[in-house]
């Protein structure tokens, strides 16, 4: 059986009275692009601190393929790479002379590779790291992990001051890191981002894992956004168990449907109906849901008033 490229098992974190993780069992497979979201303050920094090995946890424990993350840091280390949300790279060097220190510490690079990635993202490896706009120091950092071709990528905020050209370049570089079987770790908070790459997503509420899953295993969520049009005036749907939120444009309705879509199918079997358009919520929208759901600690996960069964969706 594969080793996990992640696994905690109640992973904690206090600091005295405050509970900045709390009980966290997570496994992140290898080979899978994980998206990690929550807003600041929800746990994520905490948690990647104790992957990293750069704080202890309060109880629990954190592995890296099978390897502590806090009494076997170094062996940890040898199978990642981390992209920090803020930059800590020397001044004085230039952008090339970055990359090779960083590439060394890693223990070696292919430098057509890297070359590849310096074009890619439009990198001047000449300039020193204090003449680097914001965006420039990041590409510095997305390269120097891209470029070892490590087992794990551990991304916080990666994207944080590029352009939308660049962050199509590290969407790219993402897919192609995939493809070669690695694994990758992505805290965001762009949600488009995670949307477009990730094969599944954690969400984080005040220190505790609400949810983890596939997007389509999380859409149940949040409603079903459904547009009925009619031959003639639109009927009363508005007693029709699970819809909400209903606007009637003479013969359109607009409506939100959580829970099973079969009541509102029986309700529309009786009507002049010309055409069904349904939409499935987006990650944002999944997101917003969620946070304006009140948590069930005793289960560890959002509770929800209705809990649709995805398999009657169309």
């Amino acid at each position: 059986m594969p080793i996990p490229a992640i696994r905690t098992r109640g992973l904690t974190k206090r600091y005295r009275d405050f509970v900045a993780l709390d009980d966290l069992d997570l496994q992140v497979e290898a080979g899978e692009v994980f998206g990690y979201l929550g807003p600041n303050g929800a746990g994520k920094t905490t948690t990647i601190r104790l992957l990293l090995g750069l704080a202890r946890p309060t109880s629990g424990k954190a592995e890296i393929f099978d390897r502590d993350c806090h009494r076997q840091t170094v062996e940890a280390h040898r199978r990642l790479a981390f992209v920090p949300a803020e930059s800590g790279l020397w001044p004085s060097l230039t952008g090339e002379e970055t990359l090779h220190i960083l590439g060394r510490v890693q223990g070696g690079v292919d430098l057509a590779y890297r070359s590849e990635l310096i074009e890619r993202f439009e990198l001047d490896p000449t300039k020193k790291v204090r003449a680097y706009s914001k965006g420039n120091r990041q590409k510095v950092l997305l390269i120097a992990a891209l470029m070892t071709r490590p087992d794990l990528l551990v991304l916080d905020e990666p994207t944080s001051g590029l352009d939308p050209i660049m962050e199509e370049a590290f969407r790219h570089s993402v897919r192609e890191a995939r493809d070669r079987g690695q694994t990758i770790f992505l805290s965001s908070h762009i949600l488009g981002e995670v949307e477009a790459l990730c094969d599944r997503v954690a969400i984080l509420r005040a220190g505790r894992m609400v949810e983890v899953g596939t997007l389509a295993q999380l859409r149940h969520l949040s409603a079903l956004t459904i547009e009925a049009t009619f031959n003639g005036p639109a009927p009363d749907l508005t007693q029709v168990p699970g819809v909400t939120r209903v606007v009637v444009e003479e013969s359109r309705v607009h409506l939100q449907l959580q829970g099973p879509i079969a009541p509102l199918i029986e309700a529309l079997a009786s009507t002049d109906l010309q055409g069904l358009l349904s939409r499935e919520p987006s990650l944002e929208e999944l997101f917003l849901a969620i946070y304006e759901s009140p948590i069930d600690f005793a289960q560890g996960h959002v509770s929800t008033a209705v809990a649709a069964n995805e398999g009657n969706r169309p």
